[in-house]
């Protein structure tokens, strides 16, 4: 049976999120959620007058491929699925798992060939589309939230649906301000860091690329990464659970990295030579987004967060960076999470979470009027 918050979703993607026009061609990914998303993504693309394509896939069977997967097998995947992507102006993911830690036992190696030989197909999508990538709620979201399946679905929807257009004149305002700004100091439990942002960009997430979505990123300065962090959000990577990940610095490459998976932690940072340097820092404020659940679309928004991104830079935040890893960790500074400071160039700009610069108070949960949206 239909529901409306599908149609209202799709036309949200669709109409905002990708923008898509008559004629475009739109690749749409279900990867373990209901047929009836598909279906709506479909009508709301054709009632734009877009040219839909769909592809069904399903977490046990990719594992299968995964586990024994040649290099044969798959640069013969990567011409096909990159010829394809090629032919595509916008791109929709719809991303639902019944168990999120499905690729655990895909041997380490594996996994480094697979995200290796795939990684054209993923720049293709990410440089050259219209792309927008979201979760589905399962049971086990449910169950890593700490909700019943109802309230999660009901939090799902209104966290999704959210009108990004008013997050908007905060999110340029941030964005001014770090393109501004030459050094970063973040301090909290655990936490002293140091770092550069000095000519490059800072780039608005209001909804058009990750949903739900409520942040702006920049990168550091390749080297000029000082001192040390702790993330508070535990967090899954390549099908492993980690937490309390704490990171240590010096001219910008991890020389100490622990958690309560040391040695599988290193190895991810082993992989490459740019996995031990930093990709991306972003301030999360989505107000309706408050608690971590070890999904790292949601969890990279939370309100009062920031998170720091071992691994590949983006191209539109360069500093040059470039690995098969791309590791969002995140740290929560609100008072309950054990506060924290932010300053920019010497000035305090967020304060256990919250925003002391005027322009940029409309990003604070005080602030922002939900349109009774159910928070977690």
């Amino acid at each position: 049976m239909s529901d409306p918050r599908f149609d209202k979703l799709a036309k949200l993607l669709v109409e905002y999120s990708t923008r898509l026009k008559r004629n475009e061609t739109v690749l749409i990914e279900v990867f373990d959620a209901p047929d009836e998303i598909a279906i709506a993504l479909l009508r709301a693309a054709r009632a734009v007058g877009a040219i839909p394509f769909v592809q069904l896939q399903h977490a046990r069977v990719s594992r299968e491929l995964a586990l024994e997967a040649s290099e044969r097998q798959l640069n013969l995947t990567a011409i096909h699925e990159l010829a394809r992507m090629k032919r595509m102006n916008a791109y929709i993911a719809v991303r639902g798992s019944h168990n999120i830690t499905e690729m655990s036992d895909v041997p380490p190696e594996q996994m480094k060939l697979l995200a290796k030989k795939m990684r054209p197909v993923t720049d293709q999508r990410v440089k050259k589309t219209k792309w927008v990538v979201l979760r589905w709620p399962t049971a086990s979201m449910a169950q890593q939230a700490g909700m019943s399946t109802e309230a999660f679905e009901n939090f799902y929807f209104d966290v999704c649906t959210l009108d990004y257009r008013k997050l908007l004149p905060g999110m340029k305002a941030l964005k001014a301000l770090m393109e501004k700004t030459e050094r970063v100091e973040i301090k909290g439990p655990g936490t002293d860091l140091r770092f550069s942002i000095k000519g490059i960009s800072a780039i608005v997430c209001g909804g058009d690329r990750n949903i739900p979505d409520g942040e702006v990123f920049s990168c550091p300065v390749k080297d000029s990464v000082q001192g040390h962090v702790t993330f508070n959000a535990p967090t899954i990577y390549q099908g492993t659970s980690f937490d309390s990940i704490r990171l240590e610095f010096r001219d910008g490459k991890i020389v100490n990295a622990t958690s309560n998976q040391t040695d599988k932690l290193n190895e991810i940072l082993d992989s490459d030579a740019g996995a031990r340097y930093i990709g991306e820092f972003s301030l999360g404020f989505n107000p309706y987004v408050l608690e971590p659940m070890r999904d790292i679309l949601f969890d990279e928004k939370i309100a009062g967060s920031f998170h720091f991104t071992p691994g590949q830079a983006y191209e539109e935040a360069d500093n040059g960076n470039r690995s098969q890893v791309h590791w969002d960790m995140v740290c929560i500074q609100r008072p309950e999470y054990g506060g924290g400071e932010i300053y920019f160039d010497g000035k305090l700009v967020r304060r256990d979470g919250e925003f002391l610069p005027k322009q940029l108070k409309s990003l604070n949960r005080s602030a922002f009027a939900p349109s009774g949206a159910r928070r977690r």
